[in-house]
């Protein structure tokens, strides 16, 4: 009985009307050519010559496979058919016998058509006895061949659907076939097509799905095994106890004792085949994401998905860019440093368990090309078993009420790249790079000083009856982080310290829409609706949080905008693509890194000077005044640059550090409940963030980082600054206007001249045009004591700067 139950093996039956059935096996055994002819007729009246002879051109799916970039490591595997074409050479010649006794014992006497099988099979089927099929091995490759290469639906219900026509259409074309191919030609092709169940097609899925191994060591019994599943690969599962006796029967009684008929065994060697054990489990098949073979390196792969489905060159529609990521066979080395990621991993343990409802996010990018090295969470990357689920009940009060889960410690959302329902977190006060950069392309230099007060009354409106509106204004009226803060900065000093107050004038003088451009050019992607709108042209200038950190960004965006500086002020969108190879061995020229000028090279310079400030770094070209993450350098011990950022009540605490090599950027946060009522602690996150850049630096050579070419971006245009010691203050105030500078009143010091008279200024001697100059005012404890015979003047206590 031939049984088939995949759509590519059915039935030929009623091949001709039982009337004709008699002259059809006598013209076939004296004259093939008329009974092919007296088929065709049967068929639809069509001459047999009439018939195409050529077969359309096809590639049936095969296995895309994803590598780190070391080449080796496979990091999952996509396919809509669990199959990868290996060479005849390559596939043990027991499992080329044993196909050959199980499906065509003819197969190396005919011609493509065995003649005498399909007449023997019209009269048995004629007489009502079980049914028997008549196709030879070149014909079952040419019906899967034809589903295959189909272009519509209709031509795969005429590729597989059991008519007379469809049965001459594949005697035509094995002919030919058999005239262009030889046998061995034919059966490497057929041994690679064929599906053996349990998403195994091919022989190469089968050896691996079966057996574990190879095609070309298989054994006899193995061999005979796979070959007698071809027939009908449900009914001879292995794996299903009904299957499991169906297939050691045919194993045993028709495929082995067939191999011995035809000479290709000894007896003896077929007694030994069929004491081989036969499986009655197979290995599971991994297919996308999900099953990576370490849950590790799944946010990776996630990134690399949605990477893929984004890019028109796979095909203009998501279900096109789809199928050609699962049938096309590619090999895809990709950006993951598999040492690094398991490093940053560690470092995530080490600070806080995958059962925490907060996440620790790291991502790290390569400066000057963009490539993803590390995406690591203190999460799997799985999907929660919904009969038995793991992961906790969401921490929002809302999505707890009706029982929604939360995403710990398993998830599939892209929490460090974004997308989907993932638009970012605030980070705070990362984002103050932005406005540094726009200022230095506006001309403000470095030592650009603005006199920081304790809160700062801006220009920009908001509700009034916002907590950070001026009392009984609607003026936005911020404040450092913990208070104080007041006093005269630069941007090395201001950064350094993180001073609320001097960023959002500068953002003021700056325009708060040139600082939103320099985001959108370091790749920032205002994913979050509100965002969107306010980023668009025109709709920012009344932005001033903006330079704050309360836009939504992930670690992978920020992390690559800060490799913007550490490449010269050149934007390469983040990639995770090293090579794609087609299965043809042709490179792809896609994912390569795509680079752009985000910048001037002097800009992007300047400003990673002053980024060295908040991790403990010396500046080149200026002095650092106090640190956030101040123990950042001594752990990487290479020069280091970034920034930390704390959004308010500390619901999100971040920190970006990176060197020439690479940038990693931090964020612990609570991606199912941003408005929840933890602390996040930069206790946790900035030892995970340093430490990963220390992993990876290690060994490396220390790399300085370049000062810009002109000074000028750092310095300015320095004036000299008058002196004005003991004028009254309104005249030195009028003085220091008149040079130039934007004086203001400082605080009071000891001085020889007449309290309430100027003492000096801060700073003394030069400062950049149109620079801050604090008047400090004399208290008059520092004037000269009247002289007294025989006691010794004191010395004159100078002024103190």
């Amino acid at each position: 009985m031939r049984r088939h139950d995949h759509n590519i093996f059915l039935n030929a039956t009623n091949l001709l009307i039982c009337g004709a059935l008699a002259g059809v096996v006598v013209a076939a055994g004296v004259f093939p050519a008329a009974a092919m002819s007296g088929l065709a007729a049967k068929a639809g009246g069509e001459t047999f010559a009439s018939l195409p002879g050529e077969l359309k051109a096809f590639s049936s799916p095969q296995i895309t496979r994803i590598y780190a970039s070391d080449n080796k490591t496979q990091i999952s595997q996509f396919y809509d058919e669990f199959r990868s074409d290996v060479p005849l050479k390559d596939i043990s010649k027991f499992m080329q016998n044993a196909i050959v006794a199980a499906e065509d014992r003819e197969f190396y006497h005919h011609r493509g058509v065995d003649l005498k099988g399909v007449a023997r099979a019209l009269v048995n089927n004629n007489k009502g006895k079980s049914k028997q099929g008549a196709s030879t091995i070149t014909m079952q490759w040419v019906r899967m061949s034809l589903a295959y290469s189909a272009t519509n639906p209709q031509e795969v219900v005429d590729a597989t659907t059991d008519t007379p026509k469809r049965k001459v259409t594949e005697m035509k074309y094995a002919l030919q076939v058999e005239k262009e191919l030889s046998k061995d030609q034919i059966l490497e092709r057929y041994l690679n097509i064929a599906p053996f169940g349990n998403q195994a097609y091919g022989i190469f899925a089968a050896s691996q799905v079966y057996f574990n191994k190879r095609p070309k060591d298989l054994t006899i019994g193995q061999a005979a095994m796979l070959a007698g599943i071809v027939k009908a690969p449900t009914s001879y599962n292995p794996a299903s106890a009904e299957g499991y006796k169906e297939i050691l029967e045919r194993r045993n009684n028709y495929v082995i004792p067939g191999m011995v008929e035809l000479g290709m065994i000894t007896q003896a060697q077929a007694d030994k085949a069929i004491k081989e054990p036969i499986p009655k489990q197979v290995k599971p098949v991994g297919n996308g994401c999900v099953s990576v073979a370490k849950n590790i390196w799944g946010f990776f792969c996630d990134y690399f998905y949605r990477w893929w489905m984004s890019r028109e060159e796979f095909g203009a529609t998501a279900y096109d860019r789809e199928r050609r990521l699962k049938s096309g066979g590619y090999r895809i080395t990709t950006t993951l440093n598999v040492k690094a990621q398991a490093q940053a991993r560690k470092r995530i343990s080490d600070e806080i368990s995958d059962k925490n409802k907060n996440a620790l996010l790291l991502a790290a990018v390569e400066p000057g090309d963009g490539k993803v090295r590390v995406l690591a969470a203190n999460r799997r990357y799985k999907l929660d078993n919904r009969a038995h689920p793991q992961n906790y009940i969401s921490s929002d009060p809302k999505k707890a009420k009706r029982g929604i889960r939360g995403s710990y410690p398993n998830t599939t959302n892209p929490l460090l790249t974004g997308g989907g329902d993932i638009t970012g977190y605030q980070a705070g006060s990362v984002m103050k790079m932005f406005t540094m950069v726009a200022a230095l392309e506006k001309g403000y230099p470095l030592a650009y000083t603005i006199k920081a007060e304790k809160q700062y009354k801006s220009g920009y409106i908001i509700d009034s009856g916002n907590d950070s509106a001026c009392p009984g204004t609607h003026f936005w009226c911020p404040q450092n982080s913990g208070g104080g803060g007041e006093g005269v900065y630069n941007m090395w000093t201001g950064f350094g310290k993180s001073i609320n107050t001097f960023f959002v004038p500068l953002e003021e003088r700056v325009g708060a829409e040139n600082v939103v451009s320099v985001a959108k050019r370091f790749g920032i992607q205002f994913r979050a609706g509100s965002d969107a709108v306010l980023a668009q042209p025109g709709n920012s200038h009344q932005w001033g949080a903006f330079t704050l950190g309360v836009s939504a960004t992930t670690p992978l965006d920020m992390a690559n905008a800060y490799a913007t500086l550490a490449a010269d002020g050149m934007y390469c969108e983040p990639t995770p693509i090293e090579l794609i190879t087609t299965k043809a061995g042709e490179k792809l020229d896609v994912g390569k890194s795509h680079c752009t000028r985000a910048t001037s090279k002097d800009v992007a310079r300047a400003a990673l000077d002053a980024t060295r400030c908040p991790v403990g770094d010396s500046a080149q070209m200026g002095q650092c005044s106090g640190a956030t993450a101040r123990a950042t350098r001594g752990i990487v011990a290479h020069p280091v640059f970034g920034k930390t950022g704390t959004t308010d009540h500390d619901k999100t605490a971040a920190l970006i550090a990176g060197t020439t090599s690479l940038v990693v950027a931090g964020y612990m946060v609570n991606p199912d409940y941003q408005n929840h009522p933890d602390r996040m602690s930069h206790q946790i996150v900035n030892p995970a963030v340093w430490n990963t850049l220390a992993d990876y630096m290690k060994g490396k050579p220390k790399i300085q980082f370049k000062k810009p070419e002109n000074s000028k971006i750092a310095y300015g245009d320095q004036r000299r600054i008058p002196n004005v010691e003991c004028e009254s203050i309104e005249a030195a105030r009028s003085e220091l206007e008149n040079a130039g500078f934007d004086p203001s009143v400082g605080r009071d010091v000891d001085s020889k001249c007449p309290a309430g008279t100027a003492a000096g200024t801060n700073p003394p001697g030069r400062t950049i045009k149109g620079g801050v100059v604090e008047i400090e005012v004399s208290n008059g404890k520092g004037a000269t004591p009247p002289t007294i015979p025989g006691i010794p003047t004191p010395p004159i206590r100078p002024p103190r700067r």
